[in-house]
């Protein structure tokens, strides 16, 4: 069980969560916004995040950590300077340009990978990370997110035969008030 008493009261100090008028990024209108984004700019809250996640994964065989861009890449690269694990991250599409990879790190194949995402509605660009990794030979084994607004992200995954552990859910941090 993650103990996240400690997070929950730092995303209120900081006011991440905001009440209002809002269309989120799956499109859909809420009253409500997880500013996550604000969330990480601060190092006290991107450390203890990673060390919640580091933790939880401490006794599994993982070689890499990846994070789809944009909100979700300092997520995982905190969790690969506190674990020690190689860090991928995860383009949202292929750039016409350089390289024009999607997946930027090195994936080996059969690599066991965890991913991470700052906030989840709908899970649609976790996912979307996900078959990245695995179109390219990876594994994922576990998936975590920072807070999840448990409108059917949850669901979405275990249709996909994946477990979503979300460190905090929004009923939680609204129950905690």
């Amino acid at each position: 069980m993650i103990d996240n008493g400690y997070l929950i009261d730092l995303l209120k100090e900081n006011e991440v969560f905001l009440e209002g008028d809002f269309v989120l990024a799956s499109g859909k209108k809420s009253n409500y916004y997880v500013n996550m984004k604000k969330a990480i700019t601060f190092p006290v809250i991107l450390s203890e995040i990673a060390k919640l996640i580091t933790e939880a994964i401490s006794n599994d065989s993982i070689d890499k950590v990846a994070g789809p861009a944009l909100g979700a890449v300092p997520i995982a690269t905190a969790v690969s300077l506190e674990s020690k694990l190689p860090l991928l991250m995860i383009r949202k599409e292929k750039k016409g340009y350089g390289t024009s990879k999607l997946i930027e790190g090195e994936l080996n194949p059969d690599d066991e990978v965890i991913v991470v995402e700052d906030v989840t509605t709908t899970g649609g660009s976790l996912l979307k990370a996900i078959k990245a990794i695995e179109d390219n030979g990876g594994k994922v084994k576990r998936a975590f997110v920072v807070v999840d607004r448990e409108e059917g992200a949850k669901e979405a995954f275990e249709k996909e035969g994946i477990t979503l552990e979300p460190l905090i859910s929004v009923n939680e941090f609204f129950n905690e008030e």
